[in-house]
């Protein structure tokens, strides 16, 4: 197996307790990966004002991928971290791909469900393209624009249809196409021009989204794979989770495909500052986003081996430690 070079962010709250069964997790799998612990989130902001630096950025592009636990204290200012770290690493690493996979087994009242939601993850409302206009003032003016280039929409796409092509061959576009007539026609057309040129046995549907969000809860077995914008695909992949057993199983990866700076790899779950410390945390997600990972970096056998661990243990109670346990003693 070869060495990975992995930054590690434990961040806050809980963060740094799920990423620590995640690594234990990775070694009883016999995976090899050189570490490099940074101290970043809110609680690191709230002591000096550091949220990323640009040192930092050019440090990560020399590692193979990043591993996050989950960043946000009480007491820092909305959107300082979010903007301030997720997002520029989303923008100055090119992680124009985030994939979330949802999967629930069948019981005797339920049919079980496994489909995965590409959501383009650099444009659309969180560009920051907008501004206040007399703000503070009872005539004050907001706008927040939305961003949709055909290029940046259509390698969104372009990754989703291939991904379709190694599972059952069908995707479905969500968007709002009868109101966002603008943002919603340039994606429609790029769904359907890059399907007919390039992916012609790939079996297409389209949903609204307010319908889709009916679907994940009444019919989530019709979706395999499916493709939207990102504040469409923000909301959709929160509601995935907790239609497939909450939202402390819900994996993601933040990808650039094309491999010209690491990929990032995260539970979804957040920091969850008020069980931080009291081994409450569910570990399941960030060793499910480390599978993730170590698949993309191309430890197919190890990453399959820790996701099927995770799938026998996914029904358990107990402490974070105790879970950790159950997975690494089924490697």
């Amino acid at each position: 197996m070869s060495r990975h070079k992995i930054a590690i962010v434990g961040g806050d709250g809980i963060g740094p307790e799920v990423i620590a069964e995640g690594l234990r997790t990775f070694e009883a799998a016999g995976v090899e990966l050189e570490t490099i612990d940074y101290d970043l989130g809110g609680a690191r902001y709230l002591k000096d004002g550091t949220v990323l630096p640009d040192s930092v950025l050019e440090e990560w592009r020399d590692v193979d991928a990043i591993y996050l636990g989950a960043v946000g204290a009480p007491g820092v200012p909305p959107g300082v971290i979010e903007r301030g770290l997720l997002l520029k690493m989303r923008f100055e690493l090119d992680l124009y791909v985030n994939q979330r996979p949802f999967k629930l087994a069948a019981t005797d009242d339920q049919p079980g469900h496994d489909f995965i939601v590409i959501r383009e993850n650099t444009e659309g409302t969180y560009a920051g393209e907008g501004g206040f206009l007399r703000k503070g003032t009872p005539h004050e003016i907001a706008t927040q624009g939305s961003v949709n280039t055909r290029m940046w929409a259509e390698r969104a796409v372009r990754f989703a249809y291939e991904l379709a092509a190694t599972r059952n061959n069908h995707l479905t576009l969500v968007h709002k196409t009868n109101v966002l007539t603008f943002s919603g026609d340039l994606w429609e057309r790029a769904f359907n021009e890059v399907g007919a040129a390039e992916y012609p046995g790939i079996e297409t549907a389209y949903n609204h989204v307010d319908a889709a969000c009916i679907y994940f809860v009444q019919d989530p077995q019709r979706y395999d794979v499916i493709v939207t914008d990102n504040l469409f695909g923000d909301i959709l992949t929160d509601l995935g989770g907790a239609v497939s057993g909450g939202i402390g199983l819900a994996s993601s990866a933040n990808l650039n495909p094309a491999r010209t700076g690491p990929s990032m790899f995260e539970p979804v779950h957040g920091s969850a500052p008020d069980i931080a410390g009291q081994g409450k945390a569910n570990p399941i997600a960030a060793i499910l986003s480390g599978a993730m990972m170590l698949d993309f970096l191309g430890e197919t056998e190890a990453a399959a081996r820790i996701t099927a661990a995770c799938d026998a243990c996914v029904d358990l109670t107990g402490s974070t430690r105790e879970i950790g346990d159950a997975v690494s003693s089924k490697l």
